[in-house]
């Protein structure tokens, strides 16, 4: 049976040697995997909520395509294709914005962030927060379900998002009758290497501490020979524990190879030689790399080809005939045929609400209740084991007065006697 993985790749620069570590050479080599199609979109609408600035946005877009293009993704193997491709996306961006929730929305991490930093300079709560930035988590979920994604690799702060997803896809699905969407889980790799920057903090834009990945090699050389390292002589054993340079150079070599450069580090290499020995190292891996990368740069045209062509070849495959579907099955319908299905049945009337636990980003247990309708009727605070929310939960279920409602483990969001009757509905 075969998975179907999505990525996004969000255009945001020429990448550094803690993405292609970190990101794109473990996804290249994940999506060779027996049984899983890969899809790998260049989320360029998304950028525009963080920068319009539209040259940038062009230079990042054909950037970061070569970039993973020159890194070994072979997009006849794989699904590659830039987002604003398919417009279907946006289409679908819709039904489900009439079907989330905003107190959902209102929990996004990045928009309470926002929220949270007007408050702390005492201005309005979201001023200066865009639209886009709020309903930001409805478009990634209509990334992922127009392909019935099965897994999206994240990272724990985009669990939350994932978890959206799935809520915005099992109330389009109880709604309409159906089940036109897959429900998608997260995939967190608990062993995404980072590397450390010039400096030793994690190599980051924002830190300005990062090597380009495809930096001339000259350049390459010098950025190499300026990391950060302390003052003891050639002769000198130094530690590999917490070196910048050790890492890297383990990042680039095989278990054989850092084995013998720790022997070297343990014998007292000098800095010098052991920051020539690295460059060479990393040099040795991206030549090949930095040359397609170049040979792609000039030649924009072959890449705008590419992508214009997978993304046909997804919408005629995929987005087109789920979109019919869809229109169909939320009564955007010819006028003149006949009105043949009803979309509801008694049973999907009688749904039962539903408690539902989960796992935050910040590794806090959480439990929500949702009416038959997917409506957001209790929102947990965060507990510290899964135990005490399926405590919180089964004390909840028999629950029969207001007064068991009130307490500071949980948030009601409607109205107390709407929690009664669904709550007194679960027992029935």
């Amino acid at each position: 049976m075969t998975t179907r993985v999505l990525t996004g790749i969000t255009p945001s620069g020429t990448p550094h040697l803690g993405n292609y570590v970190g990101a794109i050479r473990p996804a290249i080599a994940a999506s060779r995997t027996q049984g899983i199609e890969s899809f790998f979109f260049l989320a360029d609408l998304h950028s525009l909520i963080k920068a319009q600035d539209p040259v940038r946005t062009q230079r990042s877009t054909l950037e970061i395509a070569a970039s993973w293009l020159a890194c070994g993704l072979d997009p006849d193997k794989v699904w590659f294709y830039r987002q604003s491709d398919i417009p279907e996306t946006t289409e679908l961006t819709w039904y489900l914005t009439v079907v989330a929730g905003k107190g959902i929305l209102n929990r996004a991490h990045a928009y309470k962030a926002a929220v949270d930093k007007n408050r702390e300079e005492g201005v309005d709560d979201d001023a200066g927060i865009s639209a886009g930035l709020f309903m930001y988590p409805v478009l990634m979920a209509a990334d992922i379900l127009i392909f019935n994604a099965n897994k999206v690799p994240v990272g724990r702060d985009q669990i939350q998002h994932i978890e959206m997803a799935r809520d915005f896809a099992q109330r389009f699905n109880h709604i309409y009758g159906k089940d036109h969407f897959a429900l998608p889980e997260a995939a967190i790799d608990e062993q995404v290497a980072t590397l450390a920057g010039l400096d030793g903090r994690k190599m980051s834009k924002s830190y300005n501490n990062t090597i380009p990945l495809f930096a001339p090699r000259e350049e390459l050389r010098k950025l190499v020979f300026s990391i950060l390292t302390d003052s003891r002589a050639p002769g000198e054993p130094k530690d590999t524990e917490g070196s910048a340079l050790f890492q890297m150079y383990q990042a680039f070599a095989t278990p054989e190879q850092s084995a013998a450069f720790a022997k070297a580090f343990a014998d007292g290499i000098g800095w010098g030689e052991a920051k020539q020995q690295l460059f060479e190292r990393i040099d040795a891996e991206l030549s090949p790399l930095r040359e397609r990368y170049n040979a792609l740069m000039a030649e924009p045209e072959r890449i705008e080809a590419l992508l214009r062509r997978r993304g046909q070849e997804l919408r005629e495959r995929f987005a087109i005939p789920l979109l019919k579907e869809l229109r169909y099955a939320v009564g955007l319908r010819d006028l003149a045929a006949a009105g043949d299905t009803p979309r509801a049945t008694a049973a999907t009337k009688a749904a039962l609400p539903q408690f539902k636990q989960y796992r935050e980003a910040d590794g806090r247990f959480h439990f929500k209740l949702l009416d038959g309708e997917g409506r957001l009727l209790i929102q947990s605070e965060g507990f510290d084991s899964p135990r005490d929310a399926g405590q919180m939960v089964a004390a909840l279920k028999q629950a029969e007065h207001g007064e068991a409602l009130q307490s500071e483990s949980f948030k009601l969001e409607a109205e107390v006697e709407q929690v009664l009757a669904a709550l007194r509905a679960l027992r029935e």
